[in-house]
């Protein structure tokens, strides 16, 4: 089964997409709130794959998890995923599998581990968020999506 947890920050409000560009945007006041997802295929115990994640990836005071693909932040135009394309050298995901490896009963099977950074982009048009793309995803290393909100 493949469950999905997004990890956002409680405290952290939308900041300017200027400090992710290159160049400002001219005339936009466009924001960006960040958050982390994690897709998980595995075998077993959801509820143990959820403790798992809730435990190693979560700060329980400054940060929030959701389970699903439901959008955890609402009010954005566009959303953008972006994570490493497979085979590209991803640092977070080998520790989090060298983690999990040491685990002597995890009580599941982890199969698979995608790991997106997703941007929710706020007083956006369709040109600010593919101008988003051009500078924050490398098209040698990341695979990314966008969507409408």
């Amino acid at each position: 089964m493949e469950i999905v947890f997004e990890v956002t920050d409680r405290y952290i409000k939308p900041a300017s997409a200027d400090e992710l560009l290159y160049t400002p945007l001219k005339g936009k006041k466009t924001t960006v709130k960040h958050s982390r997802r994690y897709v998980l295929e595995v075998e077993g115990s959801e509820k143990e794959a959820k403790a798992f994640v809730e435990s190693t990836l979560v700060d329980d005071v400054s940060q929030e998890l959701s389970t699903g693909e439901d959008a955890a932040v609402s009010g954005a135009d566009f959303i953008l995923d972006y994570g490493m394309k497979p085979g590209a050298l991803d640092l977070e995901k080998e520790a989090i599998l060298n983690y999990y490896k040491g685990l002597k009963k995890p009580g599941f099977t982890l199969k698979k581990l995608t790991i997106q950074q997703r941007l929710y982009l706020f007083d956006a048009d369709k040109a600010t968020s593919d101008r988003l793309v051009k500078d924050v995803c490398n098209a040698a290393v990341h695979q990314w999506t966008v969507k409408a909100a």
